[in-house]
């Protein structure tokens, strides 16, 4: 994460006839070049979008403790001594709030939390999400309704915030951002991390240092401690991203690795059908009481999820959605004429990458280690909002008379020797391939930087030849 000074601006006739260089060492001090100037064009270039990422990532990481308390009393409520039934917990909500469907139902999974109702297609709410309605387990007494949104159960505020970072609240254009953040953090990661161990240890020391080579010292200290955790972000942040995570999935299913889902239908086969929105009655056949009393016999301890019936010819639904660790995400499906389990799907089960894409994205959204997790993301994301801005304070002072500072020389790749560049370009097509917000972005920065070369290369000799 380092950029060096150089002696010649881009567009000056000597930095186009400015003289070869000596024969390299070797492939790194061929490539040390190329890296640097990669390294300072993406960190100027993408630095902005991974700036609004880390920004809005750092309010989301701490949304979750601001939720517990802007929705506490919706949340929370005192200790009774006996909890209701299940089915009369959800006929209270549906007494106060009689429009929509129930598609799901969340027990109390705290003794002084609430059971959470969850109804779709109910008007002013969008198709996306639900309309929480939060019942006193105890009392059965309604304590308010609030729109919810994904897995998480994310409430209004955490929703905004959790759409800002995702899309900037732009829809389905508005994630090409944070996948090219995403897809370019672990390249600048990479580049700085490996510039800054190839510098000598005496350059590297912060301790007696001012000005630029301070700002240096600072930037490059941070990014190899955040080094890690930016690779980690990158990795999950594509799993769940537009293009590049379709290729992911695409992978996972050729390797038969994909997340396995309980089956809704009578006799069938993991089909995917277990998180299908309700269109029949919630107390279709046995009723909730029986069926959740049938996915507690299997072992399924809160907090749990209870999907009713989504036609005449479905299953309910039982499934743990605890997603801190451990994990909980076993489910099953009950009959509901009988209330038998005809089908369980438990978590030790999946395929070793879709536990662990289960656990990178929960680690990513700040659930996996709870509080403590979250302080760790703040953290990243307070880290590399200070080495962005080091970043273009070093920029600055790289410049002279208050304007900012002059590129890395072109050239840099006409240094690296054949056997090494070819393979290396092959790679970087077959990534370009995979993850095209890294691959379509670093074509656009190739030939601009050509064309502008070329048109400095023109123009000095223009120059000298007068």
């Amino acid at each position: 994460m380092t950029t060096a000074p150089s002696t010649e601006t881009d567009d000056s006739p000597e930095a186009s006839q400015s003289v070869t260089p000596a024969p390299p060492r070797g492939p790194w001090a061929a490539l040390r070049p190329l890296v640097l100037r990669l390294h300072f064009y993406a960190g100027i270039l993408v630095a902005p979008f991974l700036l609004v990422a880390a920004t809005t990532g750092l309010l989301y990481a701490a949304s979750f403790q601001a939720e517990k308390i802007m929705y506490g009393h919706e949340m929370t409520v005192p200790v009774g001594d006996r909890e209701l039934p299940i089915s009369e917990q959800v006929a209270a909500a549906r007494k106060a709030h009689p429009q929509g469907t129930v598609s799901a139902v969340r027990p109390s999974p705290e003794a002084d939390a609430t059971t959470r109702v969850l109804l779709s297609g109910v008007p002013g709410v969008d198709e996306d999400r639900t309309l929480a309605v939060f019942v006193d387990p105890y009392t059965g007494k309604v304590r308010g309704a609030l729109e919810q949104y994904g897995s998480t159960g994310a409430l209004p505020l955490r929703t905004w915030i959790d759409q800002f970072h995702a899309n900037l609240h732009l829809g389905e254009t508005g994630r090409l951002y944070s996948e090219l953040a995403a897809s370019w953090l672990w390249v600048i990661a990479g580049g700085g991390l490996v510039l800054w161990f190839s510098r000598r240890r005496t350059q590297r020391k912060l301790r007696g240092t001012s000005g630029r080579r301070r700002t240096l010292g600072l930037h490059g200290t941070v990014g190899v401690w955040a080094a890690a955790g930016f690779f980690f972000l990158s990795a999950t942040g594509l799993t769940w991203s537009a293009y590049a995570g379709s290729h992911i999935d695409a992978l996972r299913t050729s390797l038969h690795q994909a997340t396995p889902s309980v089956s809704a239908t009578a006799g069938g086969e993991h089909a995917g059908h277990g998180s299908a929105s309700a269109e029949g009655g919630v107390e279709h056949g046995v009723g909730l009481d029986k069926v959740l009393a049938a996915g507690r016999a299997e072992g399924l301890s809160d907090p749990v999820e209870i999907v009713p019936p989504a036609d005449a010819s479905s299953a309910y639904v039982v499934k743990q959605i605890q997603r801190s660790w451990p994990t909980k995400q076993d489910a099953v499906a009950v009959e509901p004429t009988t209330g038998e389990v005809i089908d369980v799907v438990r978590f030790a089960d999946y395929p070793v990458l879709a536990k662990l894409t289960r656990w990178g994205i929960d680690a990513h959204t700040g659930v996996l280690f709870g509080i403590v997790n979250q302080i760790a993301l703040m953290g990243l994301a307070l880290s590399l909002i200070l080495l962005i801005l080091w970043g273009y304070r070093m920029w600055w002072q790289r410049g002279r008379d208050s304007a900012f500072g002059r590129p890395i020389p072109r050239g840099a790749w006409q240094q690296v020797p054949a056997h090494v560049l070819v393979p290396l370009m092959a790679a970087i097509a077959v990534l370009g391939y995979f993850v095209p917000l890294l691959g379509i972005p670093l074509a656009v920065f190739i030939a601009a930087d050509v064309t502008l070369g070329e048109i400095a290369y023109r123009r000095g000799k223009r120059t000298y030849a007068q």
